[in-house]
């Protein structure tokens, strides 16, 4: 991992604002999961919650992947599922729709912890979870056409949060949880180690403040081949070896490099 690179994961995961969210209802175009993700990642939202068919539609395929490396996704089996985690954790439901009761998107106060609620594309959101936010939320339109794309109407309102949330100076300290943040920075720097750790059923190793490179490599190495030797036999699964011309190890396959610290400024945690 070069010092830039580093810097770069660091710098934004700085900025994640684990307190500001969007929840979606049956939203199923892959193009619009798409754009919605990328909103969430440029306005620094951690965590995406969608409500959607789960045997119909599988939001990592087509033009969503990539795009969701950087934001954490949770499916939720409803929408009244959905809203009551969010409430659980002291969270403001607001609902894009046009209604007698409907509010200016700007009138929000996103510096709150909230949650910005999209609905489906042709049907909108539902009565029964019309009923179970805190507000109605519109964006005022001049033309003919009543409403935004779900994932424009999003992207501008996920603006003003962003704009409330950068003059509150939210965005100018670090915010997520410490276990939060070193879990994610790992999956982010070591994706390929991370789904090794993911499917074995293994803790991150762990990782080097100044570089965030893996420390004691060697070390973890070994560790993980002892748990292939002290396993049972139907337990034994892949294997650890060595590249004594590279001075990598590969560990069921993957390719792990030893490389030596490289000393920049930032710190990790």
């Amino acid at each position: 991992m070069t010092p830039e690179r580093f810097e770069k994961l660091v710098n934004t995961l700085d900025r994640r604002q684990p307190d500001l969210t969007l929840l979606t209802e049956q939203i199923h175009k892959p193009r619009n999961i798409a754009a919605l993700v990328r909103t969430s990642d440029a306005v620094g939202i951690h965590e995406l919650h969608m409500v959607w068919p789960w045997d119909k539609h599988r939001p990592y395929s087509g033009t969503a992947m990539g795009s969701d490396r950087w934001v954490d996704i949770v499916r939720h089996e409803s929408m009244s599922d959905g809203i009551s985690t969010l409430r659980s954790r002291g969270y403001k439901v607001y609902a894009a729709h046009l209604s007698s009761s409907s509010i200016d998107y700007r009138e929000v106060d996103f510096t709150q912890p909230c949650a910005l609620l999209m609905g489906n594309e042709k049907r909108g959101v539902s009565e029964d979870t019309l009923a179970q936010v805190d507000e109605h939320i519109t964006i005022p339109m001049e033309g003919m056409v009543e409403s935004f794309n779900v994932s424009v109407a999003a992207a501008i309102i996920l603006s003003e949060a962003h704009r409330q949330r950068q003059q509150a100076g939210l965005y100018d300290k670090r915010r997520l949880d410490a276990s939060v943040y070193r879990d994610t920075f790992f999956r982010w720097a070591h994706p390929k180690v991370a789904q090794y750790c993911h499917d074995k059923g293994l803790d991150y190793p762990e990782v080097s403040q100044e570089d965030g490179e893996i420390i004691d490599p060697s070390g973890w190495y070994a560790s993980v081949r002892l748990q292939r030797e002290t396993a049972p036999q139907d337990q034994k699964k892949g294997s650890v070896s060595d590249d004594t011309h590279t001075g990598s190890r590969k560990v069921d396959g993957l390719q792990l490099d030893k490389r030596e610290p490289q000393t920049i400024s930032k710190k990790l945690v």
